[in-house]
């Protein structure tokens, strides 16, 4: 469990009860930490919050919507509690930050009993915006970051992992979203999180920083973040949009967004870095297998992991052992080689 300043006042009850110095020597702390929910740094035109001013088709708007999307004074719904629906709201301003991290307060409700329900939210940060498509409302092949509430598991026989799911991908715009594995052969990893009709609204946080991608959430209103995902080597260029969408099927639900909230993250890059076109970058993520790789992996990872120690040994010795049977096979070959040939004199 990982608290840290946000938007919420995360954590301040823990620190009532500590000294002074302490707790000068924290604030200190945290006004150098300049990243987490810190209202300089919100870029207010990547933000949607209360009262949706700037949504919109006008030509000033800064947030479009579609499909079944409904724009109200507490909440914008990406969909009603209603079959085969589906809505999105993208912002119509370009990301151009190297560093940064979105706070997501949404809520997801409706009538359906357990398992009786669909299908999720999907947060995008992707290089298109507004093409309606067949993941959560969205296109496929997309190509950019998405970050996916799955709350209906098609995948009947992929009972290790409970629903609601979070999982994140990243697309080149070569791989397909494999709805019939829930995502499993592309994700990048995920969490199990309860936040079906919750009493409370629900929040993710996403940040991207120095080409690590962490996730995480606070599900039960008690101002603490959860880790979810947290995978670094991720390549995202800069210049794309931050939208969300949802959609539903045969078994529906409310899918409410309240507040996307954006963040500049105050980062030094390495002068080669900084020399870098960000445009020109194409999403990525290193130590990946390739996903045919993947099909039959049962844990649903999409990564290959470095060499530990002891696996680095255990191949010395199976090479070692390898080599002395060969020793051991060819000997034991010479030396009935040897004994034929003296036959014949």
């Amino acid at each position: 469990m990982v608290s840290f300043p946000g938007s919420k006042m995360r954590g301040v009850g823990t620190f009532i009860s500590r000294p002074l110095p302490f707790l000068l020597l924290h604030f200190t702390l945290l006004k150098c930490d300049i990243t987490d929910g810190n209202v300089e740094h919100l870029k207010r035109e990547h933000s949607l919050m209360k009262p949706y001013q700037g949504v919109g088709s006008s030509p000033s708007s800064q947030w479009d919507f579609w499909g079944s999307t409904l724009v109200t004074s507490s909440y914008v719904r990406l969909t009603p509690d209603e079959r085969s629906k589906q809505g999105s709201i993208w912002n119509t301003v370009p990301v151009h930050l190297k560093d940064w991290e979105m706070h997501v307060q949404y809520k997801i409700h409706g009538s359906g009993k357990k398992n009786l329900h669909g299908d999720g939210i999907a947060i995008w940060y992707t290089k298109e915006r507004l093409h309606p498509g067949p993941v959560f409302g969205n296109q496929d092949h997309f190509v950019g970051l998405a970050l996916f509430v799955d709350t209906f598991c098609n995948d009947l026989h992929g009972m290790d992992r409970s629903f609601p799911y979070i999982s994140a991908m990243v697309n080149n715009g070569s791989l397909p979203y494999d709805h019939g594995n829930d995502g499993r052969t592309s994700e990048l990893g995920g969490c199990s999180s309860e936040i079906r009709n919750k009493d409370h609204d629900t929040y993710l946080a996403i940040r991207y920083s120095k080409g690590r991608l962490t996730v995480m959430i606070d599900i039960d209103d008690k101002n603490e973040w959860k880790e979810c995902i947290d995978i670094g080597g991720v390549r995202l260029p800069t210049g794309y949009y931050f939208g969300a969408s949802a959609a539903t099927g045969d078994l529906s639900d409310n899918h409410d967004i309240i507040s996307m909230k954006m963040y500049q993250l105050m980062v030094e890059h390495a002068p080669d870095e900084d020399s870098l076109d960000w445009t020109k970058i194409e999403p990525s993520v290193s130590l990946l297998k390739s996903p045919k790789d993947n099909i039959d992996d049962p844990t649903g990872n999409f990564r290959s992991t470095p060499l530990t120690g002891w696996k680095v040994f255990l191949l010395l010795l199976c090479a070692l052992l390898g080599i002395v049977v060969c020793g051991v096979v060819g000997a034991v070959v010479f030396q009935k080689r040897q004994e034929r040939n003296r036959r014949f004199y």
